[in-house]
């Protein structure tokens, strides 16, 4: 990340033992020594990066800044963006010249200000009397006198992979949200509000439409080039995004190390491989399911999962064979920069609605209504669980309006889903290295938000968008049937165009209309048999059984996150109350 955790220092027993725990976890994390600061009223721990990385960690006299994720200042990263960052005026912060995703503290002029990147994507785990602060969820949980579940934050997280907004999967924990600046005072904490907006969609001609897009991603990708130059680690797949990312990075001068996932015959191995061979570059095959490993190794390798991931990742990915680490850990060898494509479909109409304004509510039984009630017991409170993600959305679209205009809709998928979704992954990735992610750095989103819908249609734009970068990866097939120089497909525009069709009304039941035709799975898999899970759990669920009807669940991917959650309360023990 590297890491970063922070406690009030006025209840000393209660401090002591937090820095104690925190200490403990992030060496379970992986982590050596942290450096100790105190500051008034505080005491912060700072992990540099677990594998290597530029630094992130600056004090001179009384001043201090420190950050865990991946930041760029002016374009620069390493201790000349921290020098930049602790000459700027806070709690107004002039984000024109701040990229990447990341929690900075800084200290200057006898203040001292602590905050997120501009959707709060990074991680800080907090108590509700803001009293530590984490990178670190396990030791967050850890530092508290106790945890407990909550039941929206749990429901959110098993339907939808994590939980949106501000909330975790404890009562006693929130993560600080992208509205608010804290300044840390001897007394306790100051919320300065941070207002962070987005454009809506305008009239542009298309060749500068692309050329400002064009201007945004390169000046993201270029900052990280001129650090890391060829060390970046790159995924190649049959889609779209992570091809534009491969193309940004070569335009900025890189050659990157180029891998790709996958099993035997999947078609994102073929293309990327295929591509790889007529461009003569390498692309690494990496089968993160080939490795055979014996059930009385399982529980040994998720306990290393566990913390490695931090107790949640997402898709509850903790019951494999160890390939997901290991993979993780080749995607940042030697300290390099690890690079991803996600957030790609700020690009695209990525919900799938047709152009017209369209309530919170609507896109909340849309999107996040993929689950069945006989999945859940009595606890589940169907209206009310949609109620909030919906009172969720509208907060962060920044309006008390339940209607959202339709340029307000796009504004969801950054500041919503990938908030959750990609803040995850992101905050467990740049524990180990630098990650770039750069269609989630906001000025890229903010040119995209200014897109048409027409031409996110079926990946419209970003085709031409890549082809303008780098027309040579652009001619090559794609997992669409057809190649990115030109137009997509009548198929892969009709459908895309049947999904936009579909009411709400039966959207919101698609999931479970599914599971009532077949049992349903997912891409992430994980050795779910009882040979294996009977060693790290108890298969009566003890936990979860409050809130699942474990016997009804015919969704492995669903009954992987839960299983997840069980793990995480047997881990816990006695610091989890009810």
């Amino acid at each position: 990340m590297a890491g970063l955790f922070l406690v009030r220092t006025d209840d000393r027993a209660f401090a002591g033992a937090a820095l104690a725990e925190a200490r403990a976890q992030y060496a379970r994390h992986g982590f050596d020594a942290p450096s100790a600061v105190a500051l008034p009223g505080w005491e912060l721990l700072h992990w540099p990066y677990a594998i290597g990385g530029p630094e992130c960690l600056l004090t001179e006299g009384e001043d201090c800044v420190a950050v865990a994720g991946t930041i760029i200042v002016d374009g620069l990263m390493g201790r000349p963006a921290l020098e930049r960052l602790r000459t700027m005026a806070l709690p107004a912060l002039d984000w024109s010249r701040i990229g990447g995703q990341f929690v900075a503290l800084v200290r200057s002029a006898g203040r001292t200000f602590l905050f997120a990147d501009y959707f709060a994507a990074f991680q800080l785990f907090h108590d509700a009397d803001r009293r530590l602060f984490s990178t670190s969820l396990l030791a967050a949980a850890k530092a508290l006198p106790g945890v407990s579940f909550d039941a929206q934050g749990v429901y959110e997280l098993a339907f939808n992979v994590m939980p949106i907004g501000d909330d975790t999967v404890f009562a006693e924990l929130k993560t600080l949200g992208p509205g608010t600046i804290l300044e840390l005072t001897e007394h306790g904490t100051v919320a300065h509000s941070a207002t962070k907006p987005l454009p809506g969609i305008a009239p542009m001609p298309i060749g500068e439409r692309l050329e400002r897009h064009r201007a945004r991603l390169e000046a993201i990708v270029g900052a990280h080039v001129r650090q890391f130059g060829n060390g970046v680690h790159c995924p190649l797949s049959g889609g779209l995004d992570s091809r534009l990312l491969l193309g940004a990075l070569r335009a900025a001068g890189s050659q990157p190390d180029i891998y790709v996932y996958g099993p035997p015959g999947d078609a994102d191995v073929t293309i990327a491989k295929a591509i790889g061979a007529a461009e003569g570059f390498h692309v690494e095959w990496i089968n993160k399911a080939a490795e055979p490993l014996a059930p009385d190794a399982f529980a040994e390798q998720v306990e290393r999962n566990f913390h490695a991931f931090d107790g949640l990742p997402t898709y509850g990915n903790i019951f494999d064979n160890g390939g997901n680490h290991a993979a993780q850990q080749a995607r940042h060898a030697g300290g390099g920069l690890a690079a991803s494509g996600g957030c790609g479909e700020i690009y695209r109409n990525f919900f799938y609605l047709p152009d017209r304004p369209i309530s919170a509510a609507a896109v909340a039984r849309t999107f996040y209504a993929r689950f069945t009630r006989e999945d859940a017991t009595e606890r589940f409170d169907q209206a009310e669980f949609l109620r909030r993600i919906a009172g969720k959305i509208a907060d962060a679209a920044g309006t008390q309006d339940d209607r959202l205009s339709r340029g307000l809709v796009e504004h969801i998928y950054p500041r919503v889903r990938c908030r959750a979704l990609f803040g995850r992954e992101i905050s467990l990735e740049a524990r180990l290295s630098p990650y770039l992610m750069p269609f989630l750095d906001h000025q890229v989103v903010a040119e995209a938000m200014t897109l048409p819908l027409a031409l996110k249609h079926a990946g419209r734009f970003e085709a031409m968008l890549l082809h303008a970068i780098d027309p040579t990866l652009a001619r090559h097939m794609s997992a669409y049937g057809h190649d990115f120089a030109g137009p997509p497909s009548l198929r892969h525009r009709f459908d895309e165009w049947s999904s936009r069709v579909r009411p709400i009304w039966l959207r919101q039941r698609s999931y479970a209309i599914h599971r009532r035709l077949r049992p349903l799975s997912d891409e992430h898999g994980g050795l779910l048999g009882a040979d294996y899970m009977g060693r790290v759990i108890d298969p009566t669920f003890p936990a979860m059984r409050r809130y699942f009807r474990m016997d009804r669940i015919t969704d492995s991917g669903l009954w992987r996150r839960i299983a997840n959650l069980e793990y995480l309360a047997a881990h816990l023990g006695s610091r989890l109350a009810g």
